[in-house]
């Protein structure tokens, strides 16, 4: 579903990504670990091209989505970000109604039909375990939700413009125990229909999520395997240092 081919990333002269070849299984959630500064979060946001915004940055090698490199002349960014959908760190709901978050996305694209939109607002909600929660009180400001609540409100404004892909950066990390354990439930029954990779400096979250993870050191990646096997029997000194807390 998705793979990068000799990626190397600069910012400005830094180099940021170094030589990374990864290949992500459709329907599965793959974890990216390391220290802070790794380069986890870069390698993320090249899949939704969220990187094309900072000056003097520079892509090398191939990102690949479907097949289709994401990078080539002909791409659409903004047809691209609507089939790969991202949630970031903190919560970002807009000073909007619950409503209106979630149709957001579909009112940029065009779609005009109340009942559509109706039926696609509730449908994400749902997906996102959020509908029983503010069934009662979608005209009310988002900004009013706890933030587990905004959190998972701006996952159902991802899912209703029907990605693919479904990057996510640390988005339990603001979060109290129990919204975090929401949300990973959450991700537990996306993956069956998303393509999901998540960043995450929570061991614990990324052994009880993920399917595959990849481990960071200095823009390098270092290791990449089944998550079992990485956390009980990982190959590179550097992983096993890392996981068992030696450093990071």
């Amino acid at each position: 579903m998705i793979e990068a081919k000799d990626i190397d990333f600069y910012y400005g002269s830094f180099h940021a990504l170094k030589h990374i070849n990864m290949r992500i299984a459709a329907q599965s959630v793959t974890a990216l670990i390391g220290p802070s500064g790794c380069g986890k979060s870069t390698f993320l946001r090249l899949f939704n091209r969220m990187n094309d915004l900072i000056p003097e940055a520079r892509l090398t090698g191939k990102c690949l989505v479907g097949g289709e490199d994401i990078y080539g002349a002909h791409v659409q960014v903004d047809d691209l970000r609507r089939r790969i959908g991202m949630v970031f760190q903190r919560p970002n709901p807009f000073p909007k109604s619950i409503f209106e978050n979630v149709a957001y996305g579909l009112r940029v694209n065009g779609m005009g039909d109340r009942r559509f939109i109706a039926d696609r607002v509730e449908e994400s909600l749902r997906a996102a375990a959020l509908w029983e929660e503010v069934k009662d009180k979608l005209k009310k400001s988002a900004l009013a939700l706890s933030g587990g609540q905004q959190q998972r409100l701006c996952i159902a404004r991802a899912l209703a413009v029907q990605p693919t892909v479904l990057l996510m950066d640390e988005p339990a990390s603001a979060l109290d125990p129990i919204s975090t354990m929401k949300i990973e439930d959450l991700i537990f029954h996306l993956r069956s229909t998303y393509t999901i990779v998540i960043v995450t400096h929570n061991m614990q979250q990324a052994s009880r999520v993920s399917d595959h993870t990849g481990f960071f050191m200095l823009g390098e990646l270092v290791e990449y395997s089944e998550t079992r096997k990485m956390f009980t029997n990982p190959e590179k000194t550097e992983t096993q240092n890392y996981i068992t807390g030696r450093f990071g």
